[in-house]
């Protein structure tokens, strides 16, 4: 059996690595940016594909306009449960640049489409790259902060994310109004492809030495279960954490309405692509600044 990251990384030398948000900010801030792009990435979409189905595809019907959701749920949902695994064999900074190489087609997909199939199609390599880049870059904030501030890490990757979820939507609704729903908003998705990956190859480093002084000073207790055992534990068996997966998949069924229901509902109800993306960023940008609050709180 091929041992884990944490187990095969050599220890580091006195100063060359700590644990803190303050000994790592430079990298801290850098991995908040390199998620603003993945949220950039999925935020695109908001406010303009399920209206571009209707209008330059002709999709009547709901289930084949929310069929792009349907891949992209289930493709990110196995892509999040693959990236933890990954992590921990290859490195973090190699799952990050997986998930930004899967970023590349998205937007060129969508441009370029002749039919709804080739948007199903990028959106199953949107759910690679938000599945793997938006957990790797929670996990690598957790390395660097430590077991202190866990919490804040969190809590500031999720405001970045989402905070350019919401932008991203209200840019990509006016650039969609201004200038047509193709291909001008997803010009956008190209330069974020291209930037995510830049930094994530040239300027982030990977964190293993990060978790291997964090398991030296605090060796974890081990379950002894695997993958499939783990997975059953933690979903149903744990009452714990059952419940956090419970809330959880609560929480990304909103979401999904927000995203697939809510931008056809009000462009039913006539409203202009202008207004469309500004109901649509509404939504992220409060989970954004909420997650500011609650993610500090939960360390406390």
């Amino acid at each position: 059996m091929r041992r884990p990251l944490t187990e095969s990384l050599a220890v580091p030398v006195e100063g060359e690595a700590r644990l803190g948000l303050r000994a790592n900010l430079a990298q801290f801030l850098l991995l908040v940016a390199v998620n603003a792009f993945v949220g950039g990435m999925v935020g695109l979409e908001r406010s303009v594909l399920p209206v571009l189905a209707e209008r330059d595809f002709g999709l009547a019907s709901r289930t084949a306009i929310l069929s792009f959701l349907i891949s992209f749920g289930l493709v990110k949902a196995a892509s999040n449960y693959a990236a933890g695994r990954l992590a921990d064999r290859v490195g973090r900074k190699q799952v990050l640049l997986l998930g930004w190489v899967a970023a590349l087609p998205v937007a060129p997909l969508i441009i370029l489409a002749p039919s709804w199939g080739w948007v199903v199609v990028a959106n199953v390599f949107l759910g690679v790259n938000q599945g793997l880049a938006w957990s790797t870059t929670v996990n690598m904030k957790i390395d660097l902060v430590g077991p202190a501030r866990r919490g804040l890490a969190m809590g500031l990757n999720e405001a970045a994310g989402y905070g350019a979820v919401a932008v991203a939507a209200l840019a990509a609704g006016y650039l969609a109004a201004t200038y047509g729903p193709r291909p001008a908003p997803f010009l956008l998705g190209v330069a974020f492809a291209g930037a995510g990956l830049f930094l994530s190859a040239v300027v982030v480093k990977d964190t293993g030495a990060h978790v291997t002084l964090e398991s030296r000073q605090s060796v974890p207790p081990r379950t002894g279960l695997g993958g499939g055992a783990l997975f059953l534990h933690t979903s149903f068996r744990d009452r714990n954490l059952s419940s956090a997966c419970q809330a959880g998949l609560v929480n990304n069924l909103n979401d999904a309405m927000a995203w697939g229901l809510l931008p056809l509902y009000f462009a039913a109800a006539g409203l202009p692509l202008t207004e469309i993306a500004i109901l649509s960023a509404a939504y992220p940008a409060v989970w954004s600044v909420g997650q500011l609050a609650t993610g500090w709180a939960s360390d406390y």
